[in-house]
């Protein structure tokens, strides 16, 4: 087993105990957590209140119990248990119901009757309990005590940025999510390989660009950190990717930008087509995560969404089957090694252009065998096929996509022929 998938793992596992939400404790434990990896990461709190654009910052939500209990005591479902047993943002109750009117409150997922479903009231004042179809179905006729121990209070979003320079102020943008509570690939697993990116980034000797990682609450703080950076971020941005679901085993996926034509679009596509065996790509139309805000008209970043499963697309999603058996060390190492290769490839990303006239001779630079015969051609087609290309009009990725070689292969020949002073760029 390769390393980081092991760590990367193991910090996702401390991860996913915590109950989180849009605001509230929870993330900001999280944040404390990955802090002791990134320690340069600033946590930023937005008042309850503030205004971010269309929307408002809301109450903060903390909760510290929550359980539904029959006449004998017995404890039907318990927060302390499985946090997803308390729809998020629950106002608090302590009442005592007869079975129909417990019903009420109760939902279930009825076409995964062994699972807890992962629901949310965030805007609208509401109490709910959660638990499986199997569970309720057992539900006998009885006096339940419902109780959720919960507080909405003036308090505030909180998040987490990191921003490691380069040479050049135009960034490479990292965004990720902490507001769900313990599932592990929709939640966990986007934090927990950011950090890793992140010291990846950070440990490199020379970089290009700067880069930027959030870690937000999905939707309202994406929003609220637009509403503060947009600005600077519009003029530097050139390639941005929101990290979610990239802990499970199965295929690579990606949802474009919104016309699918940014640098972002045109890195992570080339990528997964030379490193992975099968892979999904989907349209803007198919968004769901941060990409919606990232994107949106005005704003108008290069960002994608990176992701093994997408979101919404596996039957554990937003419910108690998403957990760590279903995250792997070789989920997450896939991922690091697609990112990563992803990051190499925007560095050396540049227009270079051939400086001699016709082809060069390469056999007295070493780069083409001394003596010619049959099959020896192969070897140097990709040297020669690149300078086909490298006119000063076409990228390294361009080139990529045109000739069929990975980005990674092209930059060691470009790296060979910028030491013979054969190209410039």
């Amino acid at each position: 087993m390769v390393i980081q998938g092991k760590q990367i793992y193991d910090l996702a596992a401390r991860l996913f105990p915590i109950c989180r939400s849009i605001t509230g404790s929870g993330v900001r434990q999280t944040l404390e957590i990955l802090k002791q990896h990134i320690s340069q990461m600033k946590i930023t709190e937005v008042p309850s209140g503030t205004k971010v654009f269309d929307w408002e910052v809301p109450r903060e939500w903390n909760i510290s119990e929550g359980y539904i209990e029959n006449s004998s005591g017995e404890r039907v479902i318990d927060f302390k248990e499985n946090n997803l047993h308390i729809m998020g943002y629950s106002v608090p109750v302590d009442a005592y119901v007869q079975l129909e009117e417990l019903k009420k409150h109760i939902y279930t997922e009825p076409a995964q009757p062994t699972v807890i479903p992962y629901l949310t009231s965030y805007y609208k004042e509401n109490f709910g309990f959660c638990m499986s179809e199997n569970q309720k179905n057992n539900l006998q006729e009885d006096t339940y005590h419902m109780v959720i121990k919960s507080e909405l209070k003036q308090g505030s979003l909180t998040y987490g940025e990191l921003v490691i320079p380069g040479e050049s102020k135009e960034e490479i943008f990292f965004s990720t999510y902490i507001c769900h509570p313990s599932m592990a690939n929709n939640e966990c697993s986007g934090p927990a390989l950011a950090v890793y990116l992140a010291e990846w980034i950070s440990g490199l000797t020379s970089r290009r660009y700067t880069y930027r990682f959030v870690f937000v609450p999905e939707t309202i703080g994406s929003i609220a950190y637009l509403s503060r950076h947009w600005k600077e971020m519009k003029n530097n941005v050139i390639a941005g990717f929101n990290l979610s679901c990239v802990g499970d085993n199965d295929h690579y996926s990606m949802v474009e930008s919104r016309y699918g034509d940014t640098l972002s679009d045109r890195a992570l596509k080339n990528v997964l087509r030379y490193h992975c065996e099968e892979f999904m790509v989907y349209p803007f139309l198919k968004r769901g995560s941060d990409e919606r805000q990232y994107n949106a008209p005005g704003i108008d970043l290069p960002v994608v969404s990176f992701c093994r499963t997408k979101y919404g697309e596996y039957p554990q999603y937003h419910t108690s089957a998403d957990n760590m058996d279903y995250i792997s060390p070789e989920g997450f190492q896939g991922s690091y090694e697609v990112m990563t290769k992803v990051i190499r490839a925007l560095e050396c990303n540049r227009k270079y252009k051939v400086k001699v006239l016709c082809e060069p001779q390469l056999g007295k630079r070493g780069l083409y065998p001394t003596v010619s015969r049959k099959g020896q051609y192969d070897k140097v087609y990709g040297i020669t096929t690149f300078l086909a290309y490298v006119d000063g009009k076409n990228d390294m990725i361009a080139i990529s996509d045109r000739i069929g070689y990975p980005v990674d292969m092209l930059i060691d020949i470009a790296e060979k022929l910028m030491e013979n002073d054969l190209i410039s760029g």
